[in-house]
């Protein structure tokens, strides 16, 4: 039980600190950089911050409820944040743990903004030899690594070796 607790402690640890830096993160390119009226910076050949208001959810789905949008979205992702704190509750590795608290963290971020806006504030633009990747956040950046993750633990067995293409170990 104690180790179940100090991964509770991680994964609530991981979730406050991607929390901290996606609202921060928003906060600096909102009110520092004045994004929403400069539109767009070049960091990089390949990255600029580009500001978007997203109304929908990954990659603008869902955009088309309207005044209804922020509310469905809200409720769905705080419904999945407390599957994700019982889920929390019951990890057995520091890799789950870790995830489940970058995906949490993420989600709850954005549900900020679109308590506060009524959309979510995505600001990161990769591009690359004509290819341009959507505009998100560190919230979404977070959201999709502790996915990634929790994938990669999955596909790991009980020693710790990922199974091949045929599941063999």
């Amino acid at each position: 039980m104690q180790r179940r607790n100090a991964l509770t402690t991680l994964g609530g640890g991981g979730a406050l600190l991607v929390l901290a830096a996606d609202q921060a993160s928003k906060w600096w390119v909102r009110e520092v950089l004045d994004l929403p009226d400069v539109g767009s910076i070049a960091v990089l050949p390949v990255l600029n911050l580009t500001m978007v208001w997203n109304r929908g959810v990954t990659f603008g789905l869902l955009n088309s409820f309207g005044a209804w949008s922020a509310p469905i979205l809200v409720a769905g992702a705080l419904g999945i944040v407390v599957a994700l704190g019982i889920w929390l509750r019951r990890a057995e590795r520091r890799l789950v743990a870790s995830a489940l608290g970058a995906i949490a963290g993420g989600a709850v971020g954005n549900v900020i903004d679109r308590l506060r806006f009524g959309a979510v504030v995505d600001f990161i633009h990769a591009h690359a030899f004509g290819w341009s990747w959507y505009v998100f956040n560190i919230a979404d950046a977070a959201i999709v690594c502790g996915v990634a993750a929790l994938l990669l633990d999955g596909m790991r067995g009980g020693d710790g070796r990922l199974a091949d293409a045929g599941g063999q170990r």
